[in-house]
């Protein structure tokens, strides 16, 4: 289980108005937190850190795309 007491998330500024939204929020040094806006209180995905930057670099430079 994830803990996201006090997390402050941020939606994608890729979402669309239909309310097809995932947001994002950093969790104390470890990492990033993904959910669904739609089910707040649903499940949540944790990406260690490390895995995070590899993440966003591969998104930067094409080698992945959105």
């Amino acid at each position: 289980m994830v803990d996201v007491t006090g997390a402050k998330w941020v939606k994608s500024s890729y979402s669309g108005d239909e309310g097809d939204c995932v947001e994002i929020a950093a969790l104390h040094g470890d990492g990033m937190a993904i959910r669904d806006s739609k089910r707040p209180h649903g499940p949540v995905l944790r990406i260690p850190a490390a895995e995070w930057v590899a993440f966003r670099s591969s998104l930067k430079s094409g080698e992945i795309t959105a």
